[in-house]
């Protein structure tokens, strides 16, 4: 039986959305009806999409099997990605062995967060999830497709391919995923290690050596940050095979599940008998089961902000409060870093993804009777991939998945959770409204009440820690960091000097409009404050030396200001013509100027 509040929140997100989602199903189902879309092509449509197609020019002119739609991020300078040069050869291989075809609709941009943190690019970083929608909307406007795959993992890139899905969502869409890399350098010692340079006790070199050595191969990063997030909701949301989201890059293993990926997406098009297109996948229980999910792991605050825009793209209304509600009925289980100091390997290896989904079904927190990729039903996502020895070598088969922790240390069950409540608090008080990721605080740090030390650039603090002004309790303020402003940069980069800060035994903690890395969490941060400065919030008339009492249990943030003092002060403004140029950010003039706030996922298409 489903939980009482899953059941109260999945109904409240059905009648606020019954007319958004009512017109966005019959969109769907007009271009559905419609039939295949290869049949509507004039004969030099088809002539152009078959010119350089080789083998499979008669396949596909004649709508000879389904035509897959391959949507790729890949480029070799991320790490994430770069396994992807491989998986449309893959794909096509695997697709004609099923009497089908494949082709590379078009491809899409993929920046890492971890490259342009504390750099000017940063600022088009959220930004690039639309851009990402778009373009991948691009590729599939061809209109000569019956499925689509799509390749990506990181940050912006899976919800911006989920947004164009969504918007295709007459189509089926299968994500087909690249794994993580495997263990480096533990990410527990690469932090102490960024804190010991922030600090000034070692220099560059041996800073260089720990991150190449924590960055040391293909795949995705092994913390649990925004990425890894994306692959756990993806498989909770029932967009990737069950067990596929962290296999490694480059293995037997990931390579069936990419050629099975291909062979499901075949199977069910609209010319079969299991049509699954993406609206039936996406639905209210989808994105209630990602919201659990996100929850139950303690996973990355920048999906506060995602799955709102992507839930929009399929005519889907949540906010920050469906996200609390259901965040204090479900259980933290698990502790990756930084919530722990295990990484995705060892979470996976400890029973990963199917245990936790197993746990949740039976205690009625996850909607079961969903439809998937895979087929009906998320029980089916409770089992594991393996290869299994046949007279022809291996084949792909699914067995029981781990009914039980390999480590406490890292999973727990439902009944001997980490936590009774999930990863993320909703914040609220006479500063406006923000999200806070307390999975990775310590409780004695989740209340902070101290002055307030205010900036309105990262740079600003950074030089502020160096001069030994910060050494006391402090809140910082780092304004002027929203969509509208700057895009929403992340301020990673301020991690290390305040852990520095709270481990000298100081009260910390942070405040900004702007976003912080999934990565981030030993600082209690409030994070993604709107209304932002530049639109006129209340963080514009916080100055230095207001008190401001940040609570994480009780989920409130407020400036010990009386209300009709803060009212009457002006709001501050500041030039921000520097961040509007240059690294391309005078292209996104018009993304700041329609951006949305950040509690309706801080979007411009949706």
């Amino acid at each position: 039986m489903t939980h009482a509040t899953i059941a109260a929140v999945t109904g409240r997100i059905v009648e606020r959305s019954a007319e958004t989602r009512t017109a966005y199903l019959a969109r769907c189902h007009r271009a559905a009806e419609a039939g295949p879309a290869r049949a509507h092509l004039s004969c030099g449509n088809i002539a152009h999409v078959v010119a350089a197609s080789g083998r499979d020019k008669a396949a596909i002119a004649r709508e000879k099997g389904g035509n897959i739609a391959i949507v790729t991020a890949y480029n070799d300078m991320l790490s994430a990605h770069q396994p992807f040069e491989r998986f449309p050869a893959l794909i096509k291989e695997a697709a004609h062995a099923a009497g089908g075809t494949a082709q590379v609709a078009g491809g899409v941009p993929a920046m890492c967060d971890g490259v342009t943190q504390g750099q000017p690019g940063m600022e088009l970083s959220l930004f690039s999830r639309d851009v990402i929608a778009l373009a991948a909307g691009v590729s599939l406007s061809h209109n000569c497709y019956d499925a689509a795959i799509f390749l990506g993992v990181c940050d912006k890139i899976v919800p911006g391919l989920v947004i164009a899905a969504a918007s295709f969502g007459h189509l089926p869409a299968i994500f087909a995923p690249a794994g993580p890399m495997t263990s480096g350098m533990p990410n527990d010692e690469k932090a102490r290690i960024r804190q010991r340079f922030a600090a000034g006790e070692i220099g560059r070199d041996e800073l260089l050596r720990a991150e190449m050595a924590s960055y040391h191969g293909p795949g995705t990063c092994t913390f649990y940050g925004t990425a890894n997030t994306n692959q756990m909701l993806m498989e909770f949301m029932g967009l990737h095979l069950p067990g596929t989201s962290f296999v490694n890059p480059n293995t037997p293993l990931r390579d069936a599940l990419t050629a099975e990926a291909t062979r499901r997406a075949l199977a069910i098009t609209a010319a079969g008998n299991d049509y699954t297109p993406a609206c039936d996948v996406l639905d209210e229980r989808a994105f209630v089961n990602g919201i659990v999910g996100l929850c139950a792991t303690g996973g990355s605050t920048n999906l506060t902000l995602h799955l709102v825009a992507m839930a929009r793209a399929a005519g889907i209304l949540i906010d920050w409060a469906d996200m609390a509600e259901i965040s204090s009925v479900t259980p933290l289980m698990a502790k990756v870093y930084p919530n722990g100091i295990a990484d995705v390997n060892h979470f996976h290896a400890a029973g990963g993804l199917g245990f936790m989904i197993g746990e949740l079904l039976e205690a009625g927190l996850l909607h079961e009777d969903v439809t998937t990729v895979a087929g009906a039903g998320l029980r089916r996502y409770t089992k594991e991939p393996r290869l299994v020895a046949d007279e022809i070598g291996a084949k792909l088969d699914w067995a029981e998945g781990a009914g039980t922790s390999g480590s406490r240390n890292i999973l727990r069950g439902v009944g001997e959770p980490f936590q009774p409540t999930g990863g993320l608090k909703v914040l609220e008080g006479n500063l406006g409204r923000s999200v806070i990721k307390i999975s990775a605080v310590k409780p004695e740090r989740r209340l902070v009440e101290a002055p307030a030390r205010v900036f309105h650039d990262q740079e600003a603090v950074k030089a502020a820690f160096k001069a030994g002004e910060l050494d006391r309790d402090v809140v910082v303020v780092v304004r002027f960091q929203g969509p509208t402003a700057k895009g929403m940069p992340e301020l990673h980069s301020l991690t290390p000097p305040l852990s520095v800060l709270q481990d000298r035994g100081f009260k910390v903690g942070l405040v900004t409009d702007g976003r912080m890395s999934g990565a981030s969490g030993k600082v209690p941060a409030a994070i993604h404050l709107s209304p932002e400065a530049e639109n006129g919030g209340p963080i514009a008339r916080v100055r230095d030396g207001d008190v401001i009492r940040l609570d994480a249990e009780a989920g409130t943030l407020e400036v010990m200001v009386d209300s009709a003092v803060l009212s009457e002060r002006e709001a501050a403004r500041t030039d921000l013509a520097v961040s509007h140029e240059g690294i391309g950010r005078e292209l996104f003039a018009s993304f700041r100027a329609h951006v949305g706030a950040a509690e309706a996922g801080a979007a411009v298409i949706v």
